[in-house]
């Protein structure tokens, strides 16, 4: 009797003993992980705790970040990797002279611009309009007007001195456009800056209208061609400003003769809107070091694209597909194409998580390699510091009483706490390391596991 009790005890403790290897096997991830350290962006900047593409480093190895404030304002606000602390450095309502109360609609609400740092370490960023709050929603229900907005402003920060300068509105509603049938002005959605020419290109929004501001002269004008979505310009080797149109061609400005040229971008012999789909969105991309090179990536493709920028004005211009960056269903890839210090290219792209670990959504870190025509799945972003966000407190509220989100991170089966909807933006530093930010809430993150660099990469 005793020995069968034994056996059952020796039974009974090899099955639980099987039954926790097996469990420990199951929390085992299918992937890797990109360790990322976050700090939550100050909440004062924000209203729904979110930014867009609004991320750069400065020539002083800090971090700048711009924040969204529907109905209220925006700022730019500085991280300090060193101290590790972030903190206002302009408010673009009290720069352009606009009230400091909400305003509803009327609103500087966002600092959506891709931060441009030029030569002279000047840092240069845009507004635009956000949406209408609850209560104008409603008021349009019934009919009612709702504070107009005017216009987007163009506006340069300078870490070197810490002042900042308003550069006017590029497309304001004024009389001229009212009679024309306009409701409201034109937002920033992108601003790129030829220093030594004294040029900004500046692209607006909703209407992708292309327009040069000359430093001199402080004046605006457009350039022509209508642009896709929500694009950059880039200026190449040869000084030409470049910007993909609401077609998927190539807009060129060149200043040495003051002339707008449009040229088909060809993918093996083809349109690229052909080659892509014409409902593909986001066009996005980065330019080399050289000038010479444009990579470039779609929000909701898959694939990489390399760009030869380098042919004579006007003829057509040659991208070449690298194929597709990761393996997976419904991409998301939003502002965070970046070009690393070691000549690589990096890239976050949100796939749908069909692995069985978890659920939801996976962001992805993945590189490209130039050299070898290497496309690596780098891993998974996780955050190493879980508790830099109190989630259990629940949502927090703003002045009016709206709830702020929180939803923006899930947890994986092992614990693992990871983006749940989308990185907006992503960056390398001239150290090679990496930035990210993500929303809901909006948070920086700092990646520490992969690095830009050749002698100590991944």
């Amino acid at each position: 009797m005793k020995l069968q009790s034994r056996t059952i005890l020796i039974i009974a403790w090899i099955s639980i003993h099987l039954f926790c290897a097996s469990l420990a096997v199951a929390q085992q991830p299918p992937f890797n992980y990109v360790w990322a350290k976050a700090f939550h962006i100050p909440p004062e900047t924000t209203t729904e705790e979110s930014g867009y593409f609004s991320l750069c480093e400065g020539h002083n190895g800090k971090i700048y970040i711009g924040t969204a404030a529907y109905g209220r304002n925006a700022y730019l606000v500085e991280f300090n990797p060193t101290t590790e602390k972030l903190h206002i450095v302009f408010d673009t309502h009290k720069l352009v002279g606009l009230p400091l109360t909400p305003t509803g609609y009327a609103a500087q609400s966002k600092i959506h611009t891709r931060n441009f740092v030029g030569p002279s370490g000047k840092i240069y960023v845009g507004s635009k309009q956000g949406y209408p709050t609850t209560a104008e929603s409603e008021a349009l229900k019934r009919g009612e007007k709702i504070p107009v907005y005017r216009g987007g402003y163009v506006m340069v920060y300078d870490p070197a001195t810490g002042k900042a300068e308003n550069l006017g509105m590029p497309m304001p509603l004024d009389e001229q456009r009212i009679a024309a049938g306009k409701t409201e002005g034109e937002g920033v959605i992108d601003v790129t800056a030829d220093e030594s020419r004294g040029l900004l290109y500046v692209i607006t929004c909703e209407g992708q209208h292309w327009m040069l501001y000359d430093r001199k002269t402080k004046k605006y004008r457009e350039l022509g061609p209508i642009l896709r979505d929500q694009p950059n310009t880039l200026v190449d080797a040869q000084g030409r400003g470049t910007a993909i149109t609401k077609d998927y061609k190539i807009a060129r400005y060149d200043p040495a003769t003051d002339k707008v040229t449009v040229a088909p971008l060809v993918v093996e012999g083809k349109p690229l809107e052909n080659y892509v789909g014409a409902r593909r969105q986001h066009p996005d991309w980065r330019i080399t070091p050289d000038g010479k090179t444009a990579y470039l990536q779609f929000l909701d493709d898959l694939r990489m694209f390399r760009v030869d920028l380098t042919g004579a004005t006007g003829e057509p211009v040659v991208a070449t597909s690298l194929g597709d960056r990761l393996q997976g269903e419904n991409p998301d890839s939003r502002g965070s194409v970046t070009v690393g210090p070691d000549g690589r290219v990096y890239s976050a792209i949100r796939i749908d998580n069909k692995t069985g670990f978890g659920k939801d959504f996976l962001h992805h870190l993945v590189r490209y390699t130039p050299a070898t025509g290497a496309m690596e799945d780098l891993g998974v972003f996780a955050i190493e510091n879980p508790d830099f966000f109190n989630f259990a407190a629940g949502s927090s509220k703003n002045a009016d009483g709206t709830a702020r989100p929180i939803h923006g991170y899930h947890t994986l089966p092992d614990g693992t706490l990871t983006p749940l909807h989308v990185i907006m933006a992503m960056i390398t530093t001239r150290d090679g390391t990496i930035y990210a930010t993500t929303i809901y809430p909006f948070t920086l993150l700092k990646i520490k596991t992969v690095k830009a660099s050749v002698s100590l990469g991944h």
